[in-house]
């Protein structure tokens, strides 16, 4: 039986691998994490590493159902698999915006300025 995240038995073990996660987080992860986090930017609640369905996404905005995803090195081999994700995610009725470290690490006040952007639609 689906809950209103749409998880459902066989995608069980995500949430202890969200957790796991967490732990195991990226410099980049963390640094955007540290603006969004305890409704810092825009007074928006985010979490972290929160299962959706059969993924585990970076960020969520449950309020705005906004998914915010970072594009590490591995991320330039799996191009066709990102962009599917965030197409069904999109049909699931999420938006999702995706940056790459090098945006978080270089144009990080932009970045901050896109996210609020889409949270103010």
């Amino acid at each position: 039986m689906d809950d209103d995240w749409g998880i459902n038995k066989l995608h069980g073990n995500l949430h202890q691998r969200a957790k796991e996660l967490r732990e195991e987080v990226t410099p980049m992860e963390e640094k955007l994490w540290q603006a969004v986090r305890s409704k810092r930017l825009g007074g928006f609640k985010f979490r972290r590493q929160h299962p959706i369905g059969p993924y585990i996404v970076d960020f969520f905005c449950f309020a705005k159902r906004l998914v915010i995803e970072i594009d590490g090195e591995v991320h330039q081999q799996q191009k066709d698999y990102d962009e599917a994700r965030t197409l069904d995610l999109n049909d699931r009725g999420y938006s999702v915006l995706r940056f790459t470290n090098e945006e978080i690490d270089r144009r990080f006040d932009q970045v901050l300025k896109t996210i609020l952007e889409k949270l103010s639609e």
